[in-house]
């Protein structure tokens, strides 16, 4: 059961997220990229919402269940390219900032593969994916 029901009762808020969502999916990362982030995202979180909502969205874009499958294993799995496995490393890299400081290693790898604006919008996919998986969670959505 639902705790709260936070888009009713901070529906601006809710606006500001879609906003920021819609923003990014206009931006250069493309839509599949997204996905695949905000999938690994709340893989780490648990948050079921935002797995099934993600996992649907990929299998509506022609991912294939094989990626959607491995991505929880994305760094021993053959299915993913260079520039996502480093776009991988640092959703890991951001989401446990606390521990990782979003290390300088993992950042070089990204710029290998990333334009600074890219890198810029990634990140952001990701602090909006936290973000949205935490109030998620804590409504018990």
């Amino acid at each position: 059961m639902p705790r709260y029901d936070y888009a009713t009762l901070s529906p601006e808020v809710i606006q500001g997220f879609h906003a920021a969502h819609a923003a990014l999916l206009r931006g250069p990362l493309g839509r599949p990229l997204i996905d695949l982030v905000y999938l690994r995202v709340s893989q780490i979180h648990g948050c079921a919402y935002c797995l099934e909502m993600h996992s649907k969205s990929l299998r509506d874009g022609g991912e294939t269940t094989r990626r959607i499958d491995a991505l929880a294993g994305w760094r021993v799995s053959a299915a993913y390219t260079p520039r996502e496995r480093a776009a991988l490393e640092w959703v890991e890299a951001v989401t446990d900032i606390a521990r990782t400081h979003a290390p300088d290693a993992s950042y070089v790898a990204l710029a290998e593969h990333f334009s600074e604006r890219e890198i810029s919008d990634l990140t952001m996919a990701i602090a909006l994916m936290n973000a949205l998986n935490r109030v998620a969670i804590a409504a018990r959505h």
